[in-house]
């Protein structure tokens, strides 16, 4: 366990593909498997703390059916997320909050 800046950031092991996660709580988890003070690390800590910064602020919401950004909801299911039409699994790289997110 470490924080960065008042966020209390969790070692566990998540799904399949999934590095980092921003929750509701204001705690952010890393997948355990990422190797401590790597580069790797650092990348998913900045890109989480956008999220977690965004759902702070009440720019970004999600619920186990639905994830709201900028007002505009999407519906989520079984792990995707319909956006344009399209079901498209979660942390998808064309969502707009994951374009805010990769900017950091």
């Amino acid at each position: 366990v470490k924080s960065s800046k008042n966020t209390p950031i969790f070692r566990k092991k998540l799904d399949k593909g999934i590095l980092g996660e921003a929750n509701k709580d204001g705690s952010i988890y890393l997948d355990k498997d990422i190797p401590r003070g790597s580069k790797l690390e650092k990348d998913v800590i900045e890109h989480e703390m956008v999220h977690a910064r965004d759902l702070k602020s009440g720019k970004l919401d999600y619920g186990d059916d639905y994830v709201r950004y900028k007002g505009k909801t999407y519906h989520r299911k079984d792990g995707k997320i319909k956006y344009n039409g399209n079901w498209k699994p979660e942390g998808d790289k064309s969502f707009p909050w994951e374009k805010a997110a990769d900017k950091k």
